[in-house]
């Protein structure tokens, strides 16, 4: 595996990462959005928080991805406790047909 000499790669290839897939109830695609939108300022205020990302599908309006980097695991036990966190989840789950949550690694070779 190549070395990722950019700065800001290499910044992003350094934590610990979570990959969650989300699909919207029919007609509840933007109530997700909207979720998801309030979730961003909260969320990368956190210490152990690197960079958050929800993304919608041009596609599929009932399809989301979002993309967590944390400093480390504690750094998503931290989120998974926080007050927002668990205010929004309550207020998705209703909402939702799915949601993944799936933590990586950086592979190292």
């Amino acid at each position: 595996m190549a070395h990722y000499l950019d700065a800001a790669a290499a910044n992003l290839n350094d934590g610990f990462v979570v990959a969650i897939d989300i699909v919207a109830k029919e007609g509840e695609g933007d109530a997700v959005a909207d979720i998801l939108e309030r979730l961003i300022e909260p969320t990368m205020a956190e210490p152990g928080m690197k960079f958050f990302m929800p993304y919608r599908s041009p596609s599929d309006q009932n399809a989301f991805f979002v993309y967590e980097l944390y400093k480390d695991a504690a750094g998503w036990d931290a989120h998974n406790e926080s007050a927002h966190f668990r205010s929004a989840v309550e207020e998705l789950l209703p909402k939702v047909e799915r949601r993944e949550r799936a933590p990586f690694v950086p592979y190292v070779d």
